[in-house]
């Protein structure tokens, strides 16, 4: 089991600790234990303090090494150790469902005309020989259900055709300016 990165540079065992806390807790051991002192220092705890610091140098290592420690704890059935963090044994919090409403905006007529005006240059800056192909598709679709059923209203499938051209082509056109 590896040690407790919290004990080994004797700071309390809490995910919320400030780097500069964390860092001036491993500068003073690494200063009494370093191995290039002149009485050779203490290897060991030197390489443990480094091994804890590279885990706790920043804010995402102390929240795992913490969840760790935690989980551990509970897994010896040990929930008094960290009081904060212990499942209630009460009944679960009732969940909130807070509602989302979208209002729409009605769009000003400038924009839609000005969307307008930019469908041929998208045409042009994009695709235009598949965008063609795409349409030659969709006449032949149409021919072909009119050959078929020629007594039936054909609106709703035209419209249908439509809107999947529609959501299929803006793949082909050019983005609009400014994106």
């Amino acid at each position: 089991m590896t040690p407790n990165p919290f004990a080994v540079l004797g700071l309390p065992e809490w995910p919320e600790l400030e780097d500069e806390t964390v860092r001036a807790a491993w500068r003073a051991i690494a200063a009494e234990t370093h191995p290039d002192r002149e009485d050779g220092g203490d290897l060991a705890r030197y390489t443990q303090a480094t091994a804890a610091f590279a885990v706790l140098n920043t804010p995402w290592g102390r929240s795992e090494a913490y969840a760790d420690l935690v989980e551990a704890a509970w897994a010896n059935g040990r929930f008094d150790d960290y009081p904060d963090t212990c499942p209630a044994a009460e009944e679960p919090l009732p969940v909130v469902f807070v509602p989302v409403v979208f209002v729409p905006r009605p769009v000003p007529l400038r924009e839609v005309l000005a969307m307008v005006a930019q469908v041929p240059s998208r045409i042009h800056r994009g695709h235009p020989l598949r965008l063609l192909l795409r349409a030659a598709v969709i006449a032949g679709l149409c021919a072909a259900v009119l050959t078929v059923f020629p007594a039936v209203p054909h609106l709703p499938a035209a419209i249908v055709a439509g809107l999947w051209c529609a959501m299929l082509a803006r793949a082909d056109l050019a983005p609009p300016p400014g994106c």
